[in-house]
């Protein structure tokens, strides 16, 4: 068993082109070609976690977090990443970080939140269709490499052709994976070539602007994603068959995250103090950083937000009159592992695939 055969089933799962554009999925380091030992789970990628890996026997770690988000220059054991890089190098482990692509994947993160509050998936919170853009390009064979590459790059710096960049000639798809440098589009014996990627709607004009810049013929076009259901995305909306006292989902909120301590906003303070006890039905979440999508839970009609590092503003902008509920951003997480084992043991089962018990919360409630 190859290690990228492991990662394969993740990314089918969870594919790279559903990676917001500002995020890092993907190899980290090492290879997919190792034969692999044993898989390792977490949340993010730590000292303590690579010598779990070690004294575990398992030279693939599988984490949540990136654990190259931005840019290295100097590799020197001065910082708990770059410690962590170097052990992982050392110890010839692969790390695979699955992020933004777990998040917004058909029963991703969001939607395993519901799942641990007994809550019905209804729908995504923030649609993935309304921000993707499929761009095509069509050119001679001598410039279709420059495309590819300059598609990639625009696509993520984790994307790789296999899985990001659809190349087709006489509507027959090839694959030109990056790691090999004999595979070149040019050596294609053919009129045109077909060159298309899933990007993020935002970055089709400044693609336009380098190909009008660089490629002097070129047959270009662009639409938005329409082949995407409203079950991909981020956040998501759900309901209880029977409705919650309050009281009573704040506890369950408690316990299914391992939550100690929840910030929340007034709205949820004088719900509780209310002379007639409410029940909630309809709640929304977002694993991770969600403040941006407060509005739109409050325009699907949820009663109370579920969610991680809202900040002070958000509470005085929103929280009068909306139920903001903050359990913390690895709480909110921690359920990334699950969701890993579940989907490689199911594709892959007997396989040595182990849930980290050396990471912890970095956040401590006193």
């Amino acid at each position: 068993m190859l290690n990228g055969n492991i990662i394969s089933v993740l990314e089918d799962f969870a594919p790279v082109w559903l990676q917001e554009q500002w995020d890092n999925s993907g190899l980290q380091c090492g290879s997919r070609r190792a034969e692999c030992t044993g898989v390792l789970l977490c949340v993010d990628v730590t000292p303590a976690v690579v010598a779990e890996a070690v004294e575990r026997g398992c030279n693939l770690i599988i984490s949540h977090h990136p654990l190259l988000f931005k840019g290295v220059k100097r590799l020197t054991p001065d910082s708990p990443q770059k410690e962590a890089l170097m052990a992982a190098v050392k110890a010839d482990i692969t790390v695979f970080s699955c992020h933004t692509p777990l998040d917004s994947a058909r029963g991703g993160v969001s939607v395993r939140m519901l799942q641990r509050l007994g809550a019905r998936f209804r729908r995504v919170l923030s649609p993935l269709k309304e921000r993707k853009a499929r761009i095509t390009v069509t050119v001679v064979p001598e410039t279709a490499d420059a495309v590819r590459l300059a598609l990639l790059d625009l696509c993520s710096p984790a994307a790789t052709s296999r899985n990001s960049v659809s190349v087709s000639v006489h509507g027959q798809q090839m694959a030109y994976p990056l790691e090999s440098a004999d595979d070149f589009i040019n050596s294609v014996v053919t009129d045109t070539v077909t060159v298309s990627a899933v990007v993020d709607a935002e970055t089709v004009d400044s693609f336009r602007g380098w190909l009008e810049e660089n490629l002097l013929q070129a047959e270009f076009s662009s639409c938005k994603v329409t082949d995407v259901d409203y079950s991909i995305g981020l956040g998501a909306i759900g309901t209880f068959d029977t409705p919650l006292p309050l009281a009573q989902l704040l506890e369950r909120i408690k316990d299914a995250f391992s939550s100690p301590q929840l910030r929340a906003s007034l709205a949820v303070s004088d719900n509780l103090s209310a002379d007639e006890e409410m029940r909630i039905s309809r709640i929304a979440v977002c694993g991770g950083s969600g403040a941006e999508f407060i509005p739109a839970a409050m325009r699907c009609g949820a009663q109370l937000y579920l969610t991680s590092d809202v900040k002070y503003h958000d509470f005085v902008d929103y929280g009068t009159d909306f139920m903001l509920v903050d359990i913390g951003h690895f709480n909110s997480e921690e359920c990334t592992k699950d969701i890993f084992y579940d989907v490689i043991t199911k594709k892959i089962p007997n396989f040595a695939v182990y849930k980290s018990d050396s990471e912890k919360n970095p956040i401590i409630f006193l």
